[in-house]
């Protein structure tokens, strides 16, 4: 927090309740903290840490079936809204897939519903490896693994067919690095790893982004940051 000084830090699975949250921050100096926690305890959650208090922040989408998990936090700041999502894992053997396909549907709907009233910049880990590029091993993982079936990345195609611009990949097209790396196998060390942490931002934002990064130097956690500069 200190060296890289963000103006807003968005945090996905915090495994905890809002008060634990506020706890476990409470080092943390110069910022409003905002918190969504999941109904099961120990589960999910998000977080948002912003030295600028946004006009009002809203929790969850407003559809109880997708609200029982903490899994978004939407920040007016005027000009635009920033949504931290953590996005549902499709699970072992792919339980939850079709969970997923109506997450997905949903979410998208929400972001273009605020969309309406000003543009948008959706942040998080949403669960998806969008390209062959996004993944160390593409051939062995579709349609077995969660994170990278035709049903997620159809998901993520929605997205973007709906003038979400994934910043990444705009300003890097043809770059490989990744944001999540499995605690198995040594998969870190070794970089067999995913990207399925993005910041996508409405088209008419597009040009004002000044610059996107993965700090993959960065650990301490299965997931590594990733950034998105405005002008």
């Amino acid at each position: 927090m200190a060296s890289m000084d963000p103006d807003i830090l968005c945090v996905q699975e915090t495994k905890a309740q809002d008060d634990q949250v506020k706890e476990a921050l409470s080092f943390v100096d110069g910022y409003h903290l905002y918190a969504n926690s999941a109904v099961k305890k120990g589960y999910a959650g998000t977080a948002v840490l912003t030295k600028k208090e946004p006009m009002s922040v809203q929790l969850d989408m407003g559809i109880e079936v997708h609200d029982q998990e903490g899994r978004v936090i939407a920040a007016d700041y005027g000009d635009y809204y920033l949504v931290t999502v953590y996005t549902p894992n499709s699970g072992s053997e792919l339980k939850r897939l079709s969970y997923r396909r109506d997450w997905d549907a949903a979410f998208l709907k929400y972001l273009k519903k605020l969309e309406m009233k000003k543009p948008v910049i959706a942040c998080g880990d949403f669960n998806v490896a969008h390209k062959p590029i996004d993944l160390a091993r593409p051939e062995p993982n579709y349609n077995k693994t969660a994170g990278y079936t035709q049903v997620e990345i159809d998901g993520m195609d929605n997205l973007q067919s709906a003038d979400f611009v994934d910043t990444w990949r705009d300003q890097h097209p043809e770059e490989v690095k990744y944001s999540w790396w499995s605690y198995r196998a040594q998969a870190r060390k070794k970089n067999v790893g995913w990207r399925i942490d993005y910041f996508l931002v409405s088209s008419s934002l597009a040009d004002r982004i000044k610059s996107t990064d993965i700090l993959n130097q960065i650990e301490g956690s299965d997931h590594c940051p990733v950034v998105l500069e405005l002008k």
